[in-house]
């Protein structure tokens, strides 16, 4: 018996550009690919990109073509904003003693944490550059480091002493010490519902 995939929706990727598929195997499992749209620009034929996106993508019908359309005119305007933009330098912050490893924003932007070799994540407001809290607890180098976007009540920090540690943003508290690891832990992310973290 030959199962067919079933499309569930469609997510626009704005960086780098592209159309995320979300659908559904058998035994209800969901998956997801990405159509990469790394040559879009103003100019592209849309209608040609599309009936292109169809011919390589079994699970795209032409009943989904306006929704895809819409979709891929969404990211033009996307990008011809992005092309009007002008950036600059905004803030220097001295944040940590030691050299950091990494930096996340929570997902308005409002507050973003930084890892380090000193052994600390620090959780800062963008807007004003002030330290709100200091995360201390780890026994080595703060590696790996997130927001659970998009609620951006909690802080997963992944550690080069092979623990993981679930923080609350808010107090700076530390709620859970995750143990398992026999290696450093460089990699991490909470599931989309925040209700799982993955550690690698």
């Amino acid at each position: 018996q030959v199962w067919k995939m079933k499309l569930k929706r469609f997510l626009v990727r704005y960086y780098p550009p592209g159309i995320v598929l979300e659908y559904e195997r058998k035994g209800g499992a969901l998956e997801s690919k990405s159509i990469d749209l790394l040559n879009l620009s103003p100019d592209s034929d849309v209608e040609r990109l599309l009936e292109h996106i169809q011919t390589e993508e079994p699970l795209v019908t032409e009943k989904h073509k306006p929704i895809l359309r819409g979709l891929v005119f969404k990211l033009i305007d996307k990008l011809e904003v992005n092309n009007s933009q002008r950036f600059g330098l905004f803030k220097v912050l001295r944040a940590h003693i030691l050299p950091l490893t990494n930096c996340a924003f929570n997902k308005n932007g409002s507050r973003f944490i930084t890892g380090s070799y000193d052994r600390t994540c620090r959780v800062w407001d963008t807007a004003t550059g002030e330290e709100l809290h200091t995360l201390e607890g780890h026994k080595n180098v703060v590696y790996a480091i997130a927001f659970n976007n998009p609620y951006g009540d909690k802080i997963v920090t992944g550690s080069f002493d092979k623990t993981a540690k679930i923080w609350d943003s808010h107090t700076g508290q530390c709620l859970y010490t995750l143990k398992g690891h026999t290696a450093e832990i460089v990699c991490l992310a909470f599931s989309p519902q925040g209700t799982l973290v993955v550690t690698g």
